[in-house]
C-alpha cells in the first residue's frame, strides 16, 4: 500500500494528464513553472533555444501540481532523461509537443528548431507500487 508521500499511481496520472502546467524543482532548480504535455506514461518539457527557460534539473526532479487556488494536488519524483533529437521517442513526442504548444513563433519547421536549439526532457514518475 502506498505511503502518504506515495500517491496512487492513477492520481498522478489523472492529475498530471488534465494539467497543462507542473511545477519542477530538484536540489540544483528552484521550482519552475512549465507547460508540458502528457504522453505515455510520461510528461514532456521543451526547454531551451526560443521555449521556456530551464536548467537541466539532474536525473530526479520533483514535479508538483497545483489546483485553481494553487494548492498542491499531488506531488511526484520523477526521472528525468533528455529526448534525443532523431531517436524513436523524438519522432513520437516532439509531434504531440508541437499540436499543444500555444503561441509558437512559427509552427512551421517547429520540431526541426527544438532539435537544434532545444532540449526536449521526460519526466518519467515512479512504477505503481503492489497493494
Amino acid at each position: 500500500m502506498p505511503s502518504a508521500a506515495e500517491p496512487r499511481a492513477s492520481l498522478v496520472v489523472e492529475a498530471t494528464r488534465r494539467s497543462g502546467v507542473l511545477w519542477l524543482s530538484s536540489p540544483i532548480l528552484a521550482p519552475t513553472l512549465l507547460w508540458h504535455v502528457w504522453h505515455a506514461g510520461a510528461a514532456y518539457v521543451v526547454c531551451g533555444g526560443d521555449e521556456q527557460s530551464l536548467t537541466h534539473p539532474g536525473p530526479v526532479a520533483t514535479v508538483q501540481l497545483r489546483g485553481a487556488s494553487g494548492a498542491c494536488v499531488v506531488q511526484w519524483e520523477a526521472t528525468v532523461t533528455v529526448v534525443d533529437p532523431g531517436s524513436a521517442l523524438w519522432d513520437e513526442v516532439t509531434p504531440v509537443l508541437a499540436a499543444e504548444r500555444l503561441n509558437a513563433p512559427s509552427v512551421q519547421g517547429l520540431t526541426e528548431r527544438w532539435a537544434t536549439s532545444s532540449t526536449v526532457l521526460r519526466l518519467l514518475p515512479p512504477p505503481p507500487t503492489p497493494r
